[in-house]
């Protein structure tokens, strides 16, 4: 078994984030994964098992918690800004150079969901990153916003986003809405059977996670469209797995902006829904592409 360790990474405001470190057997330098969840996810969502199969693959691995999530610290908690997470896995990544067993000439990303966006704006703006790997990523919240809210709601929701602003402007704290629940008077990000068991089954410390998402958490993913980027990625190789009914991040979507992609690129469709590449047959679909492409990439040795 690879041996977790615990690693903390302070960032310059002061914010300490949380990550495990995995490190495989053999002497080093060796190459590097960095890995971080998406929209609300922490390190206990899931991936832990996706982090110890890069690492059994010659990897080491870091997992972190974004900032305001999980073991990470930061406030307001449970708030997420994209790009404040782009800049904290900056850090992070400059953090990796400075360990002994890391190669810091050869590092990869691994991002999904939300941060698989993440990972497309990191490649095409950080030459440090010699790979990336992108799984069911958020490309465009501006059309997936187009398809989650009816028409008829957009202005009570804009509303309520200015009145959360107005009421923090006046000294309140940020106002949440659940990340998930399948009760249609409650408003909250995800509604579907599969995010409902993905973000609350999994076992976890107690206070790790709560079932909520700041309101301008939503906001800001309304805007947030990392795939702009795709086409900046190259000579930066990328893979991409994307999901045949991914309604989450949108399978089209996802397809589209693929197409729009310089080489060196790689495609992986593999069928199922959003939540499908963490589990199952999918599992193992999305871990073996995975530690192929880092390998064909990053050269262990």
């Amino acid at each position: 078994m690879v041996e977790r360790t615990e690693e903390l990474i302070h960032l310059p405001d002061g914010t300490v984030l949380s990550a495990w470190l995995f490190v495989p057997d053999g002497p080093g330098p060796h190459a590097a994964v960095t890995m971080a969840h998406g929209f609300g996810g922490t390190k206990y969502h899931g991936i832990e098992p996706i982090a110890r199969e890069l690492a059994e693959a010659g990897f080491v691995v870091s997992l972190h918690d974004h900032r305001g999530f999980g073991e990470s610290g930061g406030e307001p908690r449970q708030d997420i800004d994209p790009y404040r997470q782009i800049e904290d896995w900056r850090r992070v990544i400059a953090h990796l150079q400075t360990l002994d067993a890391v190669d810091p000439d050869r590092i990869g990303l691994w991002g999904t969901s939300y941060s698989g966006g993440h990972a497309l704006v990191l490649a095409a703006t950080d030459r440090r990153i010699k790979a990336v790997y992108s799984q069911v990523p958020t490309v465009s919240g501006s059309q997936s916003s187009l398809r989650r809210v009816p028409p008829h709601l957009v202005g009570s929701l804009e509303a309520e986003f200015a009145a959360d602003e107005l009421a923090q402007a006046r000294g309140e704290a940020p106002a949440s809405a659940p990340f998930v629940s399948d009760d249609p008077a409650v408003t909250a990000s995800y509604r579907n059977a599969d995010a409902i068991r993905f973000y609350l089954e999994h076992d976890m410390p107690e206070g790790v996670w709560e079932n909520r998402v700041t309101l301008q958490s939503n906001r800001r993913s309304r805007s947030y469209d990392p795939g702009h980027w795709i086409d900046r990625i190259s000579p930066t190789p990328l893979m991409m797995l994307v999901a045949t009914h991914d309604t989450v991040a949108p399978t089209d979507l996802a397809l589209s902006a693929y197409e729009r992609a310089l080489e060196p690129k790689e495609l992986v469709i593999m069928p199922g829904g959003h939540f499908d590449p963490y589990t199952g047959a999918g599992f193992r679909t999305s871990t073996t592409a995975a530690v192929r492409f880092f390998r064909g990439h990053l050269r262990t040795e």
